[in-house]
């Protein structure tokens, strides 16, 4: 999902869903033996009592995903709390279907931040970029395809492109009177669907679009 930089808040707080009984009333984090010792118990209830191999080595984790491998530390600690090698796997796999999306998104959110504050250093401070985000969008929506804003907000590069345009040092993008545009610009939204731009943020790749758009326009 994109971040829009230009209306990216200093500070979000999102409800994350997990029950309070698995969070520290203190500290607000998870508490990761509580979440263990309720999948163990919810795994005996449903699959009947199974017992854990003789050793973490035992353990046979396939992780052919390729997104990480085994740990041997966490396999001793899930075994030191009797978790049988099916139990383990589902760890295992429960990690690769949530945790991974979960961290991804975390850091695209620390992506968004770092080139908010590249944009608040560009123009001279956070008045500044507040005023300046407010006439980017505002000349966006006027201007150009909601899709093409979007793409273009969700970077610095393209923030940066916007900005050039609302100046007039490169001409605004308009739908034609059919209300199509031009199969290079078609190309261009369609890079900008790419992971590699709104999810990786991939320097290259984004630049990429921008002078595409520069060159276009």
């Amino acid at each position: 999902m994109n971040e829009n930089l230009l209306e990216e808040p200093v500070e979000e707080m999102s409800d994350d869903g997990i029950p309070t009984k698995f969070k520290d009333p203190e500290t607000g984090e998870v508490r990761v033996d509580a979440l263990l010792k309720s999948y163990k118990e919810l795994e005996k209830k449903l699959s009947g009592v199974a017992k854990p191999p003789a050793s973490a080595d035992e353990y046979e984790v396939d992780c052919s995903h390729g997104m990480f491998e085994p740990d041997a530390e966490l396999n001793a600690k899930l075994h030191a709390q009797g978790f049988t090698k099916e139990q383990v796997q589902t760890v295992y796999d429960a990690a690769a279907e949530k945790l991974i999306p979960l961290i991804a998104s975390m850091a695209g959110e620390f992506q968004a931040d770092r080139e908010v504050e590249r944009l608040v250093a560009e123009f001279g401070g956070v008045e500044q970029w507040e005023e300046i985000s407010k006439q980017l969008l505002t000349y966006g929506r006027k201007n150009l395809p909601e899709d093409v804003l979007d793409g273009l907000a969700s970077s610095y590069e393209g923030v940066m492109a916007l900005y050039r345009m609302m100046k007039g040092k490169t001409p605004s993008l308009r739908l034609d009177a059919e209300g199509e545009t031009g199969t290079d610009e078609k190309d261009l939204r369609a890079m900008m669907r790419d992971p590699k731009y709104w999810r990786d943020k991939d320097p290259s790749f984004i630049a990429k679009v921008t002078e595409g758009f520069e060159k276009l326009y």
